[in-house]
């Protein structure tokens, strides 16, 4: 049985249960360089099937949403109420081309863009600012961070890893 957007929901947010979400944000880009530290660029790029994404392509997502999650969390933040944009990744990961970014350049671009992403909520509620959706965003986003770097997905098939 296929899962369910409830149930992948439930299984994300569950990954990192009773740990403080700025912390997972903020470790991310390290734990990216450790698990692509040494791997040669084609290793990194290799497919492990021909409908699932390589270490490249996950690590260009990741980085093009960083920025859209920046977005999202600003927009909140400066204009609660503000819909929150939905963006389709596919046409990004073709547009972007995906497939021929540097890994460790993507890496480098999500190390900058959380650094000011993790700090926005923070001045915003020292401003007296913000909805409460843009700490909730960043709960959910860190819950999802450690699916997305291979770190917590117990069905171990979208791992992120090198094959050989």
């Amino acid at each position: 049985m296929k899962e369910t957007p409830q149930d992948y929901t439930k299984r994300i947010l569950g990954n990192v249960e009773g740990q403080n979400p700025l912390k997972i944000l903020a470790g991310t880009s390290k734990k990216l360089d450790r698990l692509i530290k040494g791997v040669p660029a084609s290793k990194l790029r290799k497919r492990p099937a021909p409908e699932k994404w390589s270490v490249a392509e996950i690590l260009a997502h990741l980085a093009d949403v960083e920025i859209a999650v920046g977005w999202r969390l600003r927009q909140i933040l400066g204009a609660p109420g503000t819909p929150i944009q939905a963006y389709d990744q596919d046409s990004w990961a073709a547009a972007g081309h995906y497939a021929k970014r540097d890994p460790r350049k993507c890496v480098e671009q999500i190390r900058v863009v959380r650094a000011g992403t993790v700090e926005a909520p923070r001045h915003a509620c020292r401003a007296g600012r913000g909805d409460h959706r843009a700490h909730r965003s960043y709960d959910r986003r860190a819950r999802h961070q450690p699916y997305e770097t291979g770190r917590a997905d117990r069905g171990g098939e979208e791992e992120i890893r090198v094959e050989s």
